[in-house]
């Protein structure tokens, strides 16, 4: 019997986290789902923490070579079977209620594409991080928006299979930021919704975020001009949004670089001062990375806080 919703976790050397993840989805009020679990070459204890939970009939197991995640994700969406398709990452975990409140939202909507949710923070261990308030996300047709940020966690969406053969699967050109290129292109034919409560927990404080964040923002520039100039964004993109996207992008970095590498984020605040959007703010980060580098203080970068695209 095909299930309503297909639930896609790709895994690589997240055993310690994954038989979490694999229980909130069992723990789910809404049942009619499907779990694909794919392994993309893990080299720790992955199959055995996926064992206990292969006696579930909805519970599948795929052991793959290392595809990289845009591939392991892509092989995950083709297996399943689902008029619907959720991703949950294998370091994250649901509150129960999450896919029965989000279905809900594609009721007699037709154009709605994705569907995503807020997230709560917790650390390694699982402890709750406290976070302060986050600005309401748009809804409806957001690709202006999304342009400018990747406001959606990738653990929170549920997806209209549809959009997949509309939009096209994950690229595997990039390593990184895969979700914000895919959510570009879906904005051009669907709407986005959201449930406003936090129905992820999204862990983090593990995965190398700061090192990662160069590639991650050069990555996400790359990502934004591909869009704007082969998938006809900037044809449904305000020039200013346009501008705001290309010049916040670099202001994150600098934020994030002000305090341990002050040479460094002047280098990125300065680029942002080649769009006119934000270049009070830019010229402010210049002055604070001048001020740091007047004290000789470093600091360590944090990037938690910072808006890479995940």
């Amino acid at each position: 019997m095909t299930p309503t919703v297909s639930v896609v976790m790709a895994a690589k050397n997240y055993a310690r986290f994954l038989p979490e993840a694999v229980e909130s989805v069992l723990a789910q009020t809404f049942a009619d789902w499907e779990l694909l679990v794919v392994d993309d070459g893990s080299t720790d204890a992955t199959p055995a923490a996926v064992r206990p939970f292969l006696s579930h009939p909805r519970v599948r197991y795929v052991r793959s070579d290392v595809l990289g995640q845009s591939r392991a994700k892509n092989l995950g969406v083709r297996l399943s079977r689902g008029a619907f398709v959720a991703f949950l990452d294998a370091d994250d975990a649901w509150e129960p209620t999450k896919l029965e409140k989000q279905l809900a939202l594609f009721d007699g909507r037709p154009g709605l594409g994705v569907a995503f949710c807020r997230r709560a923070l917790m650390d390694e261990r699982g402890d709750p991080i406290a976070a302060g308030p986050a600005p309401a996300p748009p809804r409806g047709r957001v690709l202006d928006r999304m342009f400018v940020q990747n406001f959606v966690c990738f653990s929170s969406v549920v997806v209209r299979r549809e959009a997949f053969s509309r939009a096209g699967a994950f690229d595997p050109q990039w390593d990184l930021a895969i979700d914000f290129d895919l959510w570009l292109r879906v904005a051009r034919h669907y709407e986005f919704d959201y449930i406003n409560e936090e129905l992820v927990r999204y862990r983090t404080g593990h995965g190398n975020l700061s090192k990662k964040l160069l590639d991650r923002v050069d990555t996400a520039l790359s990502i934004k001009h591909r869009a704007a100039t082969r998938y006809g964004a900037a044809d449904h993109v305000p020039p200013d949004r346009v501008a705001e996207a290309y010049a916040s992008t670099c202001r994150t970095l600098g934020y994030v670089l002000r305090n341990s590498e002050p040479v460094a984020a002047a280098t990125w605040y300065a680029r942002a001062l080649r769009w006119p959007t934000g270049r009070v703010a830019s010229l402010k980060g210049l002055v604070a990375c001048a001020l740091r580098l007047a004290s000789g203080r470093r600091e360590p970068g944090s990037a938690e806080n910072a808006s890479a695209n995940r």
